[in-house]
């Protein structure tokens, strides 16, 4: 990918796979984000592609990141301590949430994501997981 507008640069991504949009990226910026999701590096490489264009986000909006302060872990703010229990192939899952993150079996994960994959032994999103999030189904029940 190189030379020619933008638009036909980011259309040109349409036609690649993961593999091809992951050289993509190397051939420009170096090693590729560690993503298993086309559609996800896609939107990074067009996102990419157009901020070198047309200068990237504003300073206002810099400025209101920034301020922001970092991004925290949903479920962090169920406070230290808070359990966190589901059934999961016939035994009951506890992780406590702590400053540092989730800990199970005494591990500790950076995000509920992590730590319900680990249970899991698939990937799973933490909150969804644990019923966090409306229209989550849990034991074949929304909570």
């Amino acid at each position: 990918m190189s030379g020619g507008s933008v638009a036909v640069e980011v259309e040109a991504l349409r036609r690649l796979d993961l593999d091809g949009l992951r050289a993509a990226w190397r051939g420009r910026w170096g090693a590729p984000p560690k993503l298993r999701s086309a559609a996800l590096l896609r939107l990074m490489i067009a996102w990419r592609l157009q901020a070198e264009a047309e200068g990237g986000l504003d300073r206002e909006t810099r400025r209101r990141l920034a301020a922001s302060g970092p991004v925290r872990a949903e479920g962090l703010e169920l406070g230290c301590g808070a359990v966190l229990r589901r059934a999961w192939k016939g035994e009951t899952v506890e992780v406590v949430v702590e400053a540092g993150g989730f800990r199970w079996r005494g591990d500790l994960y950076p995000s509920l994501s992590a730590a319900a994959t680990a249970i899991a032994g698939a990937r799973w999103n933490g909150p969804r997981f644990f019923g966090l999030r409306k229209g989550a189904k849990i034991g074949g029940r929304a909570a």
